[in-house]
């Protein structure tokens, strides 16, 4: 129970931190202000590191691990996109990449929950990319 837990865990970790650098980088371009750059960037930067402690662990366990879900990863660069398009400001990438971070957060704390015999160091991993998530969502919200 305790390694099935732990590879599905570490499955979600995977697809949110895969999602969330995705995001990131798509709004990217359109940003205005070199602290929101500053901010976003350093967060891709740890979303990635974590994504490479997620691969080898996943490694380990000889498991492929999980991309995001194509729909939720498609709504959300359509979303993205029209939302640009209408007002590409800092106050919309802020909007985006907060309502993103706030769903990052609430999936990877039911997951937390619902894999509760995974191990430490996966639910150490899953507790840093809900921190990371939380600290960019704060971060951020001076530009809404």
């Amino acid at each position: 129970m305790v390694q099935q837990d732990t590879i599905r865990l570490l499955r979600e970790c995977d697809a949110g931190v895969k999602m969330g650098i995705a995001s990131i980088e798509d709004v990217l371009a359109s940003v205005r202000s070199d602290r929101l750059e500053k901010y976003l960037t350093d967060c891709k930067n740890e979303h990635e590191k974590l994504n490479d402690e997620i691969q080898q662990l996943l490694c380990k366990y000889q498991d492929e691990g999980k991309n995001p879900n194509p729909m939720a990863k498609g709504m959300s660069w359509i979303k993205t996109n029209v939302m640009l398009s209408m007002d590409e400001s800092d106050a919309t990438i802020a909007d985006l990449m907060t309502d993103g971070c706030n769903m990052g957060v609430k999936s990877l704390n039911r997951y937390l929950n619902e894999y509760e015999a995974a191990d430490e160091v996966s639910k150490d991993i899953a507790k840093r990319l809900i921190n990371l998530e939380e600290r960019l969502a704060i971060d951020i919200r001076q530009y809404l």
